[in-house]
């Protein structure tokens, strides 16, 4: 366990209970990001016994988020996924067997600052998110049938051309 996530729990005011040392402790053994049944599975399965609900995580997560712990990761799934918050990187994830490879991108600190000199409207930018999706080599040389390759229309049908 990280002592700087210990750290911030005490900063902001959190006491150090079971139930949120357990999901801290559960982040540091997962090498991808995990939605709440992801982190209730590997959490029950390491202690044996229901020690944590369901409910009990969904809430530690939010708080854990509120206070810079971990952040969501947009990975295009019907939950919400986290990651320790620890350092700075973006992901490439598979569509076929869902796969998530971290990658760090130098020169995104300029396309931000490129972003807001060109933007109207904003003066800053707080964070930002970077996923790619396609398909691993495992995957390709495993497939039979054609991969459906990740267009920007297929995630928002106003983003068609006509």
């Amino acid at each position: 366990m990280k002592s700087e996530q210990i750290k911030k729990l005490k900063n902001a005011g959190l006491k150090l209970t079971s139930s949120r040392l357990l999901t801290l402790g559960a982040f540091s053994s997962l090498c991808k990001p995990q939605n709440a049944d992801d982190i209730y599975k590997k959490l029950k399965k390491l202690t044996g016994k229901d020690k944590i609900d369901l409910v009990t995580i969904y809430r530690t997560l939010t708080s854990f988020e509120q206070t810079g712990i971990v952040k969501k990761v947009n990975l295009q799934k019907d939950s919400v996924y986290y990651e320790l918050a620890n350092s700075h990187h973006h992901h490439i994830v598979c569509t076929v067997c869902e796969s998530v490879e971290e990658f760090n991108l130098c020169g995104i600190e300029k396309t931000t600052k490129d972003v807001l000199k060109k933007s109207i409207k904003f003066n800053s930018i707080a964070q930002h998110s970077l996923e790619f999706f396609g398909v691993c080599k495992k995957c390709t040389k495993n497939e039979k049938r054609s991969v459906k390759k990740f267009s920007p229309s297929s995630l928002n049908p106003q983003c068609q051309r006509n």
